[in-house]
């Protein structure tokens, strides 16, 4: 079962009582088509093709409920262990799934580009607007109603950010900081930042 809220059928806690209200228990007879949200058009859709839409998401684990007609938001994430400053997102997006449960929508993280220059050559800037392209792409042709960018470094940010406002979305930008750690603990952003030594130092000269 998927991460949800408490309470939510899709959380790994559904035998708590709390409930999210459910708007339109039947989602087969065509009820949420003036809601007016991009993902009616498939989730809503009556006949074979809604049918089949809703068939794939339930083979993930998803049940009915996810199809009452609340916002599908997409979770767009550079996570990547060849980013390293993006390595950490897989993270945060399990936190903002249980954000977009607890405020009534349907969470769907789906990967971007993961862009670097830690060790991307010979610079991670020739391929910014690829990555703007194929999120741009990936935002259009899906379900989704509103997006979270999820991002680290200074190329993917741009990137997700260019590709949302092409697509006209509702879009949160999140940057994720810089992942560290010294000793036993963790550092926030502005610690990583001044305390780790600068990758160039062991380069040979």
């Amino acid at each position: 079962m998927h991460t949800a809220h408490v309470g939510d059928p899709n959380s790994i806690y559904p035998e708590r009582t709390w409930r999210v209200p459910r708007r339109r228990p039947d989602v087969t007879n065509g009820c949420m088509t003036n809601s007016g949200l991009r993902s009616t058009q498939w989730f809503g859709a009556t006949g074979r093709s809604g049918m089949a839409y809703r068939g794939w998401m339930r083979s993930q684990g998803f049940t009915p409920e996810v199809f009452d007609g609340r916002p599908v938001i997409g979770i767009a994430t550079t996570w990547s262990e060849l980013a390293p400053c993006n390595v950490h997102l897989h993270r945060v997006a399990e936190s903002v799934k249980r954000g977009v449960w607890q405020a009534g929508g349907f969470p769907l993280e789906f990967p971007a580009m993961a862009l670097g220059e830690t060790l991307l050559r010979p610079t991670a800037m020739l391929y910014r607007n690829l990555l703007a392209m194929e999120a741009e792409e990936l935002m259009r042709a899906n379900p989704l109603d509103g997006v979270v960018l999820l991002s680290g470094c200074d190329k993917t940010t741009p990137g997700l950010l260019m590709a949302a406002a092409s697509v006209d979305l509702p879009a949160v930008m999140v940057t994720g900081g810089l992942p560290g750690r010294r000793s036993s603990r963790r550092p926030g952003p502005s610690v990583a930042s001044s305390k780790t030594s600068s990758p160039w130092s062991c380069a040979p000269r």
